[in-house]
């Protein structure tokens, strides 16, 4: 594929894919909402877990099928930028910030939640709980809350600066994201991967 035919997704097709990637993952987002409202140590037996699911959404299927779910609906793929498909060390590499924040977070949680007792944990409402647990974070954790913050608004604001729209996590891994458009007269279905066609 040559670089020069390739069509950049912006902002809007972005943002959209996050927010189908958001719907298609919330009945397990409900359910985790619902584990921490009834069992205090959820966030400690979910780590692992969590650390597999992330690293088979974000790695796996980008380097399987060139994007998560909510890409592949918008018709949008994570390329190199000479255009050809990410391998896992792309993969590995955009998702690496924002793995490195969330295992960080969640690693200064779990102390608080081992000390505190079920009767503090269960007197408490959601957002009490949100700053008990943060008063008794280590110290770190605050400074990597103010850092994960930082990042993400600079990828966005990297994002709409820069013509091939990039955000900071594809200028560490060498990638872009751009349209994927089936050639005139082709079958609409042949663009997506059996995994969504159902072939």
């Amino acid at each position: 594929m040559n670089s020069d035919s390739l069509r950049y997704a912006g902002f809007g097709p972005r943002l959209a894919s996050i927010l189908l990637d958001c719907l298609i993952m919330s009945p397990l987002i409900a359910l985790i909402f619902w584990a921490k409202s009834h069992y205090r140590l959820f966030d400690v037996y979910y780590l692992i877990p969590d650390i597999l699911f992330g690293l088979f959404y974000s790695v796996y299927l980008v380097k399987r099928f060139g994007g998560t779910p909510g890409k592949l609906i918008m018709g949008i793929r994570i390329r190199k930028l000479n255009g050809e498909p990410v391998t896992y060390r792309e993969a590995i590499l955009r998702y690496f910030p924002d793995f490195l924040f969330g295992l960080l977070l969640n690693i200064a949680s779990i102390a608080p939640l081992i000390h505190m007792s079920d009767a503090e944990y269960f007197s408490l409402s959601r957002i009490e709980r949100y700053h008990r647990i943060s008063e008794l974070a280590p110290s770190w954790h605050q400074t990597v809350h103010v850092l994960s913050q930082l990042w993400y608004w600079s990828e966005l604001i990297v994002l709409l600066t820069n013509k091939k729209r990039r955000a900071l996590h594809d200028f560490i891994a060498g990638t872009v994201v751009v349209h994927v458009s089936p050639s005139p007269g082709a079958d609409p279905l042949a663009a997506v991967p059996p995994v969504l066609s159902g072939t």
